[in-house]
């Protein structure tokens, strides 16, 4: 009987070690399962972040596209010999795809400009244009002196590429020109006028000047000036306005719709634009006839400007107004400013205006609405010109103030002007920058506005010189 246990019991033993065996395998297969889910899972995520990831640091294929084509001049009817031509992007440039040629005529490059529909090119000074610090702005700089009166075109081919490596989808051409000044005499001529209809002019880059014949017989002060069209417009108080068509040397009185005191003149596309008090503004296509036109602001306007085919004016309590008509009807800006403004310029594709308390503002999308930037004065700044890629601004005693970069950034310029006398306007021409102020003062420079001296004048009454101009 004894075995008989004995064997119950082997039996039973055994048959427990394989239960607890088989419990092994089950839980181990159960943590093995667990385990694939888990991995599965982070795999699975891991996966999906990499996508992702990749996904968004995808490579840049926008093309750029060509946003502007214009000189350096306000004005594109009426463009100096000695100008030069500026393109601008919509985005940086790969800087060494943007070329010229400049060994001969020949329409190689990338950037080309043209008077006789590319048959031949404009030879340039350089292969590789200046650009801006963004590379988005390139400057072509002719090697010699435009032919006047004449008409060009500005072209971009598709070999120009961005940062990126995208290539200009389609070559672009300017599908307006630009037209070259024909002056009779061939005389450079600067002009200034000022207090009792007083005008001098100078035929030597601004080095001495002398007095030019009116025939304003009201001796009324004569506030702004302009050139367009072989023709010198000035405007002042009373609604007077005085031309010239014979480089500045005489002068004759124009009929004028308004008795209001003008205090600005403008040109662009063939429109001679005048500002005054009250919201006063006038066009006039050849500087005798003149049409009252309707602002829309009872501002006084003082100062107005022409660029990218728009016209804007700045005045009273920080007020500005734009034009895209050719100044047949206007509508307001975004100002960010109610101190009075005194001055506008444009270029590089930007309205820059200045203001008293030394404000200066900017504007890239065509006079829509403007910004302010940091200004290194508080001094009025009363004047603002453009040429050679830079701004210059000049106010009273003296004070001076140029910007490099599209009006961004500002710096004080160096000048001999010992007497510290206000200065009132500033304008350029032939690579030269000049301003004038009070006392008959005069100052200019050759090096884009970074020194200043003195100019002689024959002014013998030294009467106050309100604004200058330039035109061939």
């Amino acid at each position: 009987m004894s075995w008989f246990v004995l064997i119950v019991s082997i039996a039973v033993l055994v048959s427990s070690c394989a239960e607890s065996e088989e419990d092994k395998e089950t839980t181990a297969s159960t943590d093995n399962t667990t385990s694939s889910s888990d991995d599965s899972s982070d795999d699975s995520s891991d996966n999906s972040t990499s996508s992702s990831d990749n996904s968004s640091s995808s490579s840049d294929t926008t093309a750029p596209t060509v946003t502007s084509i214009s000189t350096t001049a306000d004005n594109q009817s009426s463009v100096a010999i000695t100008d030069n031509i500026t393109v601008t992007f919509s985005e940086a440039m790969n800087n060494t795809s943007v070329t010229t040629n400049t060994d001969n005529t020949s329409c190689y490059g990338t950037l080309g400009v043209s008077s006789d529909n590319f048959s031949s090119c404009v030879q340039m000074s350089s292969s590789s244009p200046a650009s801006s610090s963004d590379n988005q702005t390139f400057t072509l700089d002719p090697s010699g002196n435009l032919t006047g009166g004449t008409t060009y075109l500005t072209r971009v081919t598709t070999g120009v590429t961005d940062a990126a490596g995208n290539a200009l989808s389609s070559q672009y051409e300017t599908s307006s020109a630009f037209i070259t000044t024909n002056s009779s005499s061939g005389s450079l001529v600067f002009v200034a006028v000022g207090n009792y209809g007083n005008i001098v002019r100078s035929t030597n880059n601004g080095e001495s000047w002398d007095n030019a014949t009116t025939d304003n017989s009201t001796g009324s002060n004569l506030i702004g000036v302009t050139f367009g069209n072989s023709t010198f417009v000035g405007v002042g108080h009373s609604g007077d306005i005085v031309r010239s068509t014979n480089n500045g040397s005489s002068w004759d009185n124009a009929t004028s719709p308004t008795n209001n005191h003008l205090l600005g003149v403008g040109f662009g596309n063939n429109t001679f634009v005048a500002v005054g008090n009250s919201g006063t503004i006038l066009t006039s296509s050849n500087g005798t006839t003149w049409t009252s036109r309707t602002s829309g602001n009872s501002a006084h306007f003082k100062k107005v400007t022409f660029g990218n085919n728009t016209f804007v004016a700045v005045g009273a309590s920080g007020n500005i107004v734009r034009s895209t008509d050719n100044g047949s009807n206007w509508n307001d800006a975004t100002s960010p400013i109610s101190n009075s403004f005194t001055g506008i310029s444009f270029g590089n594709n930007t309205f820059v205006g200045v203001a008293v308390n030394g404000k200066i503002v900017r504007s890239t999308n065509n006079g829509s609405s403007f910004n302010s930037v940091t200004s290194p004065t508080n001094s009025h700044l009363l004047g603002v010109g453009f040429g050679n890629n830079t701004f210059v601004a000049v106010g009273v005693s003296g004070n001076i103030v140029r910007s490099t970069d599209n009006g961004s950034n500002w710096n004080d310029a160096t000048t001999d002007n010992s007497t510290t006398s206000q200065l009132n306007r500033v304008t350029f021409g032939n690579n030269t920058f000049v301003a004038v102020g009070v006392s008959g003062n005069i100052v200019r420079s050759t090096d884009n506005g970074s020194n200043w001296d003195n100019a002689t004048t024959d002014n013998s009454t030294a009467n106050i010189l309100y604004s200058v101009t330039f035109g061939e």
